[in-house]
């Protein structure tokens, strides 16, 4: 069965904050490293993947809150 990527981060550990979520709703993930600045001692890009059916719930389950939304666009006006 194939990946899709559904987000790519510069942080390991916000990938894996992601895929925490969505395996508290049986969503199958894994996590890509992208490069090799983890070993550098800077930030650890990776790539959050799950199966192509599974997208659209993942990415409502990890997708802001509108009442987050609404309130970061009134603060920036």
């Amino acid at each position: 069965m194939s990946w899709i990527t559904l987000r790519t981060t510069r942080f390991r550990w916000e990938a894996e904050l992601m895929q925490q979520l969505l395996a508290s709703h049986q969503i199958p993930a894994r996590i890509v490293d992208l490069g090799l600045l983890p070993y550098i001692g800077s930030a650890s890009p990776a790539a959050l993947q799950v199966y192509p059916e599974d997208r659209w719930t993942a990415l409502m389950l990890l997708s802001p809150l509108e009442e987050e939304i609404k309130a970061e666009t009134e603060a920036q006006e």
